[in-house]
């Protein structure tokens, strides 16, 4: 079988080390399956234009696909107008390989409906679960039509769900991870737990309140900051990888006045190796989530909270609504406030290894990457569904007028 995964902004961010591994999971989780696996994506070119910073942007890119045994299947394209600009390969040479596909697994929600148009078969991953489709159904994004929807969100589609789902069919999967890239590895001596997030971004909800448009930071910034003075509440040394600038030097000198450990990400994970090497040498980990996860109770879990798991890491994360396979108190805590966050961190550390176990247990029932991609393999493959009537998810009439 041959797949392609269409993925979002890895070759522009060479410093995201756990970035990088989101899709990774599934590329390496369908090799081992036995899938020839091709990468698809699209990067922004330097301003500038020139070739040389190009060029020292992408070497180091490549490398990393030669290194995970995508040397001559990686097909990257910069876009000038509606023109493609391939790099390493022509236009006909990944029009022949799309259409050789058997399965087109994309990532990247605004893809150009060409690329889709050569495949056989398509379809759409949704790893932002609740967010996607409040993109979809309140007009800030369209998405091109795919043959099957997927979304590692347990609610999504559900009545349960506090969100459209845009009139789509979805099918719930969830989030891989590759055990045998991540494998246990118990340190009773290890000492902080930590995370590895992103800090001030660009992400904003638009929403509507009292017939105004509002915008509210949906960051993992007022997600920590909520929690700032956890520290003082514990005497479990808490550190953060957070992937900063200048402009965020007055919230980080709130962090370590209140006890954290912090750190810049690029520098203790900037490379997958360098991330995989910091979560396995981690007591465990500690991390909140973006403000839309408690919004819409999605369930969500992080790919790289599967990370720790998988490494035996017990975990302490936020609580984004009730799940049907995420536990509260055996290798995962899911806390809604700064007390529960404290009580969890002494419940792990009165039995680490009983809970390093647990996560590991959990990571393999699961998240298991051959378990979960066989399943996205048997759905994808299971006979079309009609599309809906136009070429592209448009907002429904009626969500509009709500």
């Amino acid at each position: 079988m041959i797949a392609v995964i269409s993925v979002y902004k890895v070759a522009n961010f060479p410093d995201g080390g756990g970035h990088f591994w989101v899709y990774m999971q599934y590329a390496q989780g369908l090799r081992r399956l036995g899938c020839e696996v091709y990468w698809l994506e699209q990067f922004r070119p330097p301003a500038s234009g020139d070739s040389a910073q190009e060029a020292a942007l992408l070497a180091p890119f490549f490398e990393k696909m030669k290194r995970f045994g995508l040397d001559g299947k990686t097909l990257l394209y910069a876009k000038t107008g509606n023109d493609f600009r391939f790099v390493g390969c022509d236009w006909p040479d990944v029009e022949r390989v799309l259409k050789r596909a058997d399965l087109l697994l994309n990532f990247h929600y605004a893809i150009d409906p060409r690329l889709l148009g050569c495949a056989r078969r398509t379809a759409l991953v949704d790893i932002d679960p609740g967010l996607l489709q409040f993109w979809i159904s309140t007009g800030q994004l369209n998405v091109p039509a795919h043959d099957c929807y997927l979304t590692t969100g347990e609610t999504v589609g559900t009545p349960s769900a506090r969100f459209s789902d845009c009139g789509l069919a979805w099918r719930r999967i969830r989030p891989p991870v590759c055990l045998d890239l991540w494998p246990f590895t118990y340190d009773p001596r290890a000492a902080a737990f930590t995370t590895v997030s992103s800090w001030s971004t660009t992400d904003w909800l638009k929403v509507t309140e009292n017939g105004k448009t509002v915008l509210r930071e949906n960051t993992k910034r007022v997600a920590f900051l909520e929690f700032a003075e956890l520290p003082r509440h514990t005497p479990q040394p808490l550190e953060l990888a957070l992937y900063t600038d200048d402009r965020d030097a007055a919230d980080l000198a709130r962090l370590t006045q209140s006890g954290w450990r912090v750190r810049h990400s690029a520098e203790v994970a900037g490379s997958p190796d360098a991330y995989r090497s910091y979560v396995q040498r981690s007591r465990g980990e500690f991390s909140c989530a973006k403000a839309s996860c408690m919004q819409f109770q999605n369930a969500w879990v992080s790919d790289r909270t599967l990370c720790y798991l998988a490494s035996g890491k017990p975990v302490v994360v936020q609580h984004t609504g009730p799940s049907a396979c995420l536990p509260n108190g055996e290798g995962m805590f899911r806390f809604t406030s700064l007390d529960d966050a404290a009580a969890a961190l002494d419940a792990i550390n009165r039995d680490y290894g009983r809970h390093c176990h647990a996560a590991r247990d959990l990571a393999e029932t699961h998240f298991d990457s051959r378990r979960v991609l066989e399943t996205v393999v048997n759905v994808t493959l299971s006979p079309p569904t009609q599309h809906p009537p136009s070429d592209a998810i448009k907002v429904l009439e009626r969500e509009v007028r709500s």
